[in-house]
């Protein structure tokens, strides 16, 4: 015990889990994943799985495909929208997408939604968008 009296020990936190500060961190990290894409069109995201192989769990990687978040409108713009799930995120009452003059201008347009972002100016939308907590059962 001589070699532990210098030591100041306390009690460890507990952790607290915050939904909101995960769907920002989520959805920036979705966002930079679509100018990846813009970038690169055969860009896809690679997921970490368990699978049981002769009784030993291991660790494997998959491809995940990433589909573009904007499409283009009849006019010639480009209409860009943020996706949770297969649901899309409402700007305003009925507005769920953000138009885009040029195909080169999306980057900018995806750096001001990152801010916004990272700001907390939409956990109200995504609030609303993601679903609710799974309940545990016992």
């Amino acid at each position: 015990m001589s070699l532990l009296k210098p030591l100041n020990f306390t009690a460890l936190p507990k952790s607290q889990v915050n939904p909101t500060t995960d769907r920002r961190t989520r959805t920036i990290a979705r966002l930079e994943e679509q100018k990846v894409l813009l970038k690169d069109a055969s860009f896809v995201r690679k997921v970490r799985s368990f699978v049981k192989k002769e009784g030993v769990r291991t660790m494997i990687e998959n491809d995940q495909r990433v589909l573009p978040w904007w499409k283009g409108a009849p006019d010639g713009s480009i209409l860009f929208a943020i996706r949770i799930g297969s649901k899309t995120v409402e700007f305003e009452k009925g507005k769920a997408a953000v138009v885009v003059q040029a195909i080169d201008k999306l980057p900018a347009v995806i750096d001001t939604l990152i801010a916004a972002t990272k700001a907390g100016e939409l956990d109200t939308q995504l609030a609303q968008t993601s679903r609710p907590p799974q309940v545990k059962k016992r």
